[in-house]
């Protein structure tokens, strides 16, 4: 199982991703997550969530081989559909959701932790929207919140990655710790939570949500629509053949 949620006695649950080689999840991946969330959200027992990584890196994303090795749209429209899904249900949750960010964190995951309400993170973390070099558009709402407006255009147009640490001084990354200590950290901040009263903090969760500038859901949906032009000009495909390629020689490489 790619994802995982366990119900800690303390009311944190804890939802980890394990996807080797790069936890870059397929259509069926982001829907579980989605599923993971809506379980957290519906059940009075958890009182927050951490959502985590095992591995190499926290997310890599869409499954860009899944989705060239599939005729037609099915796999586009599947990753689309369950990337919208998983996002507004981390967004969506009853309870605050902690993202863990081990190791890289690219597309799929800023949507991922874009929308989660506090992120600490380890000292190897980055983050990255490469869609532009992809062929695609997308989790710029989630990198909007995560650094000011001119750095998410230029972290977008260029595809460059930005470390953790840099991300601290503008509130984004509440702290970043070594590696091995990336759980306590997050599980630190989850028992303070959890130590509220759970009823005080959905109704805090659900008032924060409703008093946001930004409708992220109605945002990404927005952003999604010239991923669908760009796939239709036959360009995404042109360039994921290419990324599917490059990454293939690499491996050989390697």
């Amino acid at each position: 199982m790619p994802i995982t949620s366990e119900l800690r006695p303390d009311g944190v649950r804890v939802v980890t991703m394990e996807h080797p080689p790069v936890n870059a999840l397929t259509v069926q991946g982001w829907y579980d997550v989605a599923a993971a969330m809506d379980e957290a959200a519906g059940d009075m027992d958890t009182k927050v969530v951490v959502l985590r990584a095992e591995g190499r890196g926290f997310n890599a994303g869409v499954d860009i081989k899944e989705m060239q090795q599939t005729t037609g749209f099915d796999a586009l429209l599947g990753a689309n559909r369950g990337c919208f899904a998983a996002f507004k249900a981390v967004y969506e949750c009853a309870v605050p959701v902690i993202a863990a960010v081990n190791g890289f964190c690219l597309g799929g995951g800023v949507g991922l932790v874009g929308n989660a309400d506090c992120i600490v993170a380890s000292d190897d973390a980055f983050f990255g929207v490469p869609e532009v070099k992809q062929g695609a558009l997308g989790a710029a709402t989630h990198m909007a919140r995560l650094v000011p407006q001119h750095m998410m255009r230029t972290l977008y147009f260029t595809s460059r990655t930005i470390k953790a640490a840099d991300l601290v001084q503008f509130g984004s990354v509440l702290e970043v710790v070594p590696r091995a200590e990336l759980d306590d950290a997050a599980m630190r901040v989850a028992a303070d939570i959890a130590a509220q009263d759970t009823r005080v903090v959905r109704a805090a969760k659900e008032c924060l949500n409703g008093i946001d500038p930004i409708d992220v859901n109605k945002s990404y949906r927005f952003e999604q629509g010239f991923t669908m032009e760009l796939n239709l000009m036959g360009v995404s495909d042109e360039l994921r053949d290419t990324f599917a390629g490059t990454a293939k020689a690499e491996k050989g490489a390697g």
